[in-house]
């Protein structure tokens, strides 16, 4: 009996996409394999944002494909690509701020589990991988500091227990020490088997937990290898923050609120 090769569990092959008119990924390949995390770097309008948004259905993929454990769903809309596997934590903890703790979790899980009991159940195992929100459970999510609203973020997106995991920016805004503590939930959850794309501007605590690094510039990938063979991070630094200053401008402020924010 032949042995199935394996394949990564999101393929994001040679996409292009944007805004309108404004293209800001050219070429841009990734990949997200169980249990390992890939790192996505890069400076502020280097495509970051918009490589997830890309993989995660938000935004139109112009060229390339993205393959979600092992199907492609190029075209198949967000909410799909979540009931097949894929969460999205974005960037500014997009939590419902006037709802308890409580009641975001379970509406992250709605898309999964539709029965009461059943989402009650994932809601008590958050609640035993964060404590915290467990004493928190009824208090107003924009009550709580800002790492603990990433990690309800987090805890939300887990609620409809995902196979590939999108974190944007996890740790901005936050307190170094509060960035360590995020560093070590994302790599935990490798550990169970959970596929991570991690973009970041913390390129040291990035790297440390990393499998794979990834950097854009100007929407394009210039440096694509496994952690391992990375001695320096100054040398991922300098791919992008010395690099390159004729820069698109960055997509214009939103419309509406369907409007993709600024890039990151």
């Amino acid at each position: 009996m032949t042995t199935p090769t394996p394949e990564p569990s999101l393929q994001v092959q040679g996409i292009a996409s944007g805004y309108g008119d404004i293209q800001v990924l050219r070429q841009v390949s990734v990949e997200v394999w169980p249990g390992r995390i890939s790192v996505l770097l890069g400076s502020n309008g280097a495509g970051k944002t918009t490589a997830l948004r890309a993989a995660a259905g938000l935004n139109r993929v112009t060229a390339g494909s993205v393959r979600l454990l092992g199907h492609d769903v190029t075209t198949v809309p967000a909410p799909e690509r979540v009931r097949m596997g894929l969460g999205f934590v974005m960037e500014g903890k997009r939590l419902f701020h006037q709802r308890s703790v409580e009641e975001n979790l379970l509406l992250g899980g709605y898309s999964k589990l539709r029965s009461r009991r059943a989402l009650r159940h994932r809601a008590e195992s958050m609640y035993d991988r964060f404590p915290m929100l467990g004493e928190r459970r009824r208090s107003r999510a924009g009550e709580l500091s800002g790492g603990q609203q990433q990690m309800l973020a987090i805890a939300q997106a887990l609620m409809a227990q995902p196979r590939v995991l999108l974190l944007d920016e996890p740790s901005a805004g936050l307190a170094p020490v509060v960035v360590t503590q995020v560093m070590a939930i994302v790599e935990e959850l490798k550990t169970e088997g959970l596929g991570v794309l991690l973009v970041e501007q913390a390129a040291e605590e990035a790297v440390r937990i990393a499998d794979h690094v990834t950097v854009l510039d100007v929407g394009r990938v210039v440096i694509d290898r496994p952690a391992r063979e990375i001695d320096d991070v100054s040398v991922i630094r300098s791919a992008y923050l010395g690099g390159r200053r004729d820069r698109p401008a960055s997509p214009p402020t939103p419309a509406s609120p369907l409007t993709p924010p600024v890039e990151q």
